[in-house]
């Protein structure tokens, strides 16, 4: 397994095989025409997360905190969102291996929601999209078999200018939420990296105010 460290290229451009044609085309229209954030954050509300629910963030270094000099997303969600924030990121992993490491730490953890990030070492490695969105269409299932409702946070591919439509593909009416901006958006900052492309420390408190935003903007919080 690598160390996780990710090229400081981006955001690239294909099809989800998991999505029928009309999601694919719908958001590929979207990002062809540059719509908002609030148009781009796929499939509408979530479940509000009872009031001692446990998040669960599950991904690669991007989630570990890899750049931040202690700092990390997870940790600086809970002071956001009033609810304790299990950091589950493991630097390097691929969607292929998060599929195979999900199902343990659903039941472990046994979270109020799934906070997912995973893709960018797959496009590092050239993994086909049709496999990475098997994969995170896997894990999905998995959530959705637990009853746990989903926030998917879409990263950027090597090579890029705008966020593949193979996340905006994933996402589920009242199960998966899709935020296609909160990793991109910071990770596009120079100011806001450490090394080559991981955030730095105020990168990562930038990631968190934008995944609580959606997380509000979603209904997972009620009024915090």
């Amino acid at each position: 397994m690598t160390s996780g460290l990710i090229p400081n290229s981006f955001l690239a451009s294909s099809q989800s095989p998991r999505s029928s044609v009309l999601p694919r085309l719908l958001a590929a229209a979207l990002l062809a025409i540059g719509a908002t954030a609030p148009a781009l954050a796929l499939a509408g509300e979530l479940v509000p997360l009872a009031d001692k629910a446990v998040v669960l963030a599950f991904g690669d270094s991007l989630t570990s905190g890899i750049g931040g000099s202690g700092e990390n997303y997870p940790q600086r969600l809970v002071t956001l969102i009033g609810h304790d924030v299990i950091n589950a990121g493991v630097p390097g992993e691929t969607t292929a291996q998060g599929r195979e490491r999900l199902a343990a730490v659903l039941r472990d953890s046994r979270p109020g929601l799934l906070i997912l990030c995973l893709g960018v070492n797959d496009f590092l490695r050239g993994v086909p999209v049709a496999q990475i969105g098997a994969n995170l269409g896997a894990m999905l299932d998995l959530a959705a078999e637990a009853s746990v409702p989903v926030l998917l946070l879409a990263v950027p591919a090597p090579g890029a200018s705008q966020i593949d439509p193979l996340f905006a593909g994933m996402a589920r009416p009242g199960q998966v939420r899709v935020d296609l901006h909160a990793m991109a958006d910071t990770l596009m900052q120079p100011a806001l990296k450490a090394g080559l492309v991981h955030p730095n420390a105020e990168g990562y408190r930038q990631i968190a105010k934008a995944v609580a935003q959606t997380l509000r903007d979603s209904g997972a919080l009620v009024s915090r």
